[in-house]
């Protein structure tokens, strides 16, 4: 009798896991538009305070004009990709700078705000692993650009 309510445990399981990566492509989605749309709109708090690097990297972007419309507007875009599931291996291939320069500024520069960015980045990375077997080919060694 054990053996069929493992069985039913695991079946349970399996089912519930096929919703995992809806889960994490809407989260990042939701992520990606409000930092996105926040951007544009500035409707969350700044921080009060930060150290000096941190502030002269943002300042920098912003009297570059990276951050807006480039910064905001790809994310809103890629948020909205993944959120209507259109394009989703294109719109992570897309937001890999992004997340590679959130995780360095939240390494290096600004812990605050750290536990957010990892809980995204994890999310980013398991999104990644999920559609790996897109960006396979995209990592052969050597590619004839003829072949079909």
């Amino acid at each position: 009798m054990t053996h069929v309510i493992d069985s039913a445990e695991r079946s349970g399981t399996k089912a519930r896991s096929r919703f995992y990566p809806a889960t994490a492509r809407v989260l990042v989605g939701l992520t990606f538009l409000i930092m996105g749309l926040n951007g544009f709109l500035n409707f969350l708090p700044q921080p009060t305070s930060m150290p000096a690097a941190a502030g002269a990297f943002f300042g920098g972007l912003a009297a570059a004009g990276y951050m807006l419309p480039l910064l905001s507007g790809v994310q809103v875009v890629v948020a909205v990709l993944l959120l209507m599931n259109r394009f989703v291996p294109l719109a992570l291939a897309i937001i890999a700078p992004v997340i590679v320069n959130i995780a360095a500024f939240h390494l290096f520069l600004f812990s605050t705000g750290a536990p957010l960015a990892a809980v995204a980045i994890l999310l980013y990375l398991y999104l990644v692993w999920v559609y790996r077997h897109v960006y396979r080919p995209m990592l052969a060694m050597r590619v004839d650009p003829f072949q079909s």
